[in-house]
């Protein structure tokens, strides 16, 4: 079930999608994406609780503006007007993708779930040649991204890397009209609304690090219905390996302080009782890069004083090797 918040329509009063049996509000973003994304967890919670889930479409800044993404705000320009809403009633609890969150406390709202991850990794969709390394010189390669245009530039500086907005559909429209040779996607989002098809590369994590948080969902609700059954019900949906990992990569994140505009690839991997990071920060221009691997145990990072503490030596070790001097305009702190 789909309704769209009415311009200007009073919210139920706090706590009401909490009421046994009436339907819980999902906050979502009204792309295709978004609306996926939160169908599934919306599935998710209607089998696990039998209770019925309807989606709020609610309208971000980053889906009306039109300038370049990295412009517009950064990490919060998808996520202020979600949150807003869920403070003000009009529903119940909110889906992001995880990568759109900043690393910053939201007063009264709190992260309850991650779900069960999907692939982390980066896609090259292209109008006909078989990957990166096949595309001319001179072609045009589409991202929003600056940490992708220069993992881009960093294999093929004879590429034309340029700025591109748009849905998941209209991106690849463009590249099926010729405004673009290739486009640089997240794997997870092609999957999830069945455009895998278009894929014609994967890049591999340990080569090209992603985002921190790429491939992973973020519920949140409100720190005062924590209490309640929405946060028991929520609670049931986190996949403990998927919340260790994005919370590691985001606590690098927020001690480097770059911001999801900055050009920072940030890999955490569980195995066995260990956590494996790989962080590394380029150059816009993609000519220089600064690359740090660290391995610690699972336990060590299962609380946030831990995984800030391990942030910590991995920011410092970037630093020791001159990361700073990556950033244009300053340090990153």
């Amino acid at each position: 079930m789909l309704r769209e918040r009415p311009p200007g329509l009073p919210a139920r009063s706090r706590g009401a999608g909490t009421v046994t049996g009436a339907p819980l509000r999902l906050g979502t973003r009204g792309s295709a994406l978004a609306m996926t994304q939160s169908g599934t967890v919306a599935e998710l919670l209607r089998s696990a609780s039998g209770r019925p889930v309807e989606l709020v479409s609610v309208t971000t800044h980053g889906d009306t503006a039109t300038g370049p993404l990295a412009s517009l705000g950064g990490t919060g320009v998808f996520a202020t007007a979600l949150r807003e809403s869920l403070l003000a009633g009009e529903c119940d609890f909110i889906v992001h993708s995880l990568k759109d969150l900043p690393n910053a406390a939201y007063p009264g709202i709190t992260l309850i779930a991650v779900p069960e991850r999907e692939s982390a990794r980066d896609a090259l969709c292209t109008q006909d040649a078989a990957g990166l390394a096949a595309l001319p010189a001179g072609a045009r390669v589409g991202t929003g991204s600056p940490r992708r245009a220069a993992q881009v530039l960093s294999r093929r500086p004879d590429l034309v890397v340029t700025d591109i907005r748009g849905n998941v559909d209209t991106r690849l429209r463009k590249v099926a009209d010729g405004d673009y040779d290739a486009i640089v996607l997240a794997e997870a989002g092609l999957r999830r609304i069945g455009r895998d098809g278009e894929i014609r590369e994967t890049f591999d994590l340990g080569q090209w690090p992603s985002s921190a948080g790429q491939g992973a969902l973020a519920i949140e609700m409100r720190t005062d219905q924590l209490a309640a059954e929405l946060g028991t019900l929520l609670r049931a949906l986190n996949d403990p390996h998927a919340e260790l990992t994005a919370l590691v990569e985001r606590a690098v994140l927020a001690e480097l302080e770059a911001g999801c505009a900055a050009p920072v690839g940030i890999s955490a991997r569980e195995g066995g009782d260990a956590v494996a990071l790989l962080a590394q920060v380029y150059r816009h221009d993609g000519g220089h890069s600064i690359r740090v691997e660290d391995v610690v145990p699972a336990s060590l990072v299962a609380e946030p004083a831990g995984r800030a503490a391990f942030a910590a030596r991995i920011v410092a070790e970037l630093r020791a090797r001159g990361v700073d001097e990556l950033a244009e305009g300053g340090t990153f702190s």
